[in-house]
């Protein structure tokens, strides 16, 4: 049986997950009865902690409090938060750095002496590289965006895109998304009546934000494949269907997020429906597949692409053997 001390650390970490716990539970959990769980529930309340019981569960949850007492972290959640402040320090969304750093030197600073020599471990044995230099974001747009949803407010802002230029569009925003160490923001747009993802490093809020709107229902319920399918097939200046002959099961763990959308056919085709910024990009994709294939539908310029990229690698193989 722990003591009392390690006891009560040890419940208070299981009350700290925010959601409510059983007494039953937590006695398990703890290895004590009952009774000394309801005199550890009780010390901690001495203690300052807002320990508060619930209906229907007879158990115990940890409440909010404006003077709660120091956040405790067991070994491993310590870990991950300093791995989460690290890979912050050099993420894509701007202003992060320097914040991210201070809180993980202050972390650092009151980890045991066992936990800085793992963190230490980790940190000098790990090298970031292959990874493309992502979008700056900024932090404070991130913020407004996420509170315009959560407010369920509409959304004015800036947006410059790729194609038609610098405009103002009015929204109604469903989601933050990161994907592929981008940001994109799934709304509808007012002026077009329709559903769509905007990147989030080629915005620029406008104050204040609208009305209230109610919420509309996103064609597919799980929002990152929505934009998945969305990136492959919509918003690429090249875009191609190709029948991969192959079951759609045998070819799905070749297709990465974002590549493009798989679509079954028989027990022996499925489509693969993708866009790139070039022909030659969708000749990459599509022979990275490892698959045979048949050009179904594209722009002129994509057979142009595969004629020149068969010719390459006939006459690779013909001078090796020459």
């Amino acid at each position: 049986m722990l003591e009392t001390a390690g006891r009560l650390l040890k419940l208070l970490s299981l009350l700290q997950t925010h959601r409510d716990r059983s007494g039953a539970e937590l006695a398990a959990c703890l290895g004590v009865s009952r009774r000394t769980l309801r005199r550890d529930v009780e010390r901690l309340r001495a203690l300052g902690y807002p320990v508060e019981a619930t209906q229907g569960t007879a158990g115990y949850r940890l409440g909010a409090g404006r003077a709660l007492p120091p956040l405790l972290l067991d070994d491993d959640e310590a870990v991950a938060v300093v791995i989460g402040l690290s890979t912050a320090a050099g993420g894509p969304v701007a202003d992060m750095e320097e914040p991210s750093l201070r809180a993980l030197t202050k972390l650092e600073q009151m980890l045991p002496s066992r936990l800085r020599h793992r963190v230490n471990t980790l940190r000098t044995a790990t090298v970031r590289a292959g990874a493309a230099p992502a979008p700056r974001v900024c932090a404070q747009t991130l913020m407004a965006i996420a509170e315009a949803c959560r407010r369920r407010q509409r959304l004015r802002f800036d947006y410059a895109g790729p194609r038609r230029g610098p405009g103002t569009r009015v929204v109604e925003p469903h989601s933050l998304v990161s994907f592929n160490r981008h940001w994109y923001l799934v709304a509808w747009d007012a002026d077009r009546a329709d559903w769509r993802t905007f990147r989030v490093d080629r915005l620029t809020p406008r104050t204040p934000t609208g009305p209230r709107f109610t919420p509309r229902e996103l064609p597919d319920p799980d929002v990152a494949r929505y934009l998945a399918h969305q990136l492959s097939s919509k918003t690429w200046p090249f875009q191609a269907t190709v029948t991969l002959h192959e079951p759609a099961a045998a070819v799905a763990d070749r297709i990465w997020p974002g590549m493009g959308i798989i679509e079954p056919v028989d027990d022996d085709t499925c489509l693969l429906h993708l866009g790139a910024d070039t022909p030659r990009d969708l000749v990459w994709m599509i022979t990275s597949v490892d698959a045979d294939f048949t050009l179904t539908s594209g722009p002129p310029e994509l057979a142009d692409a595969l004629h020149a990229h068969a010719a390459r690698c006939l006459n690779a193989v013909r001078k090796e053997q020459g």
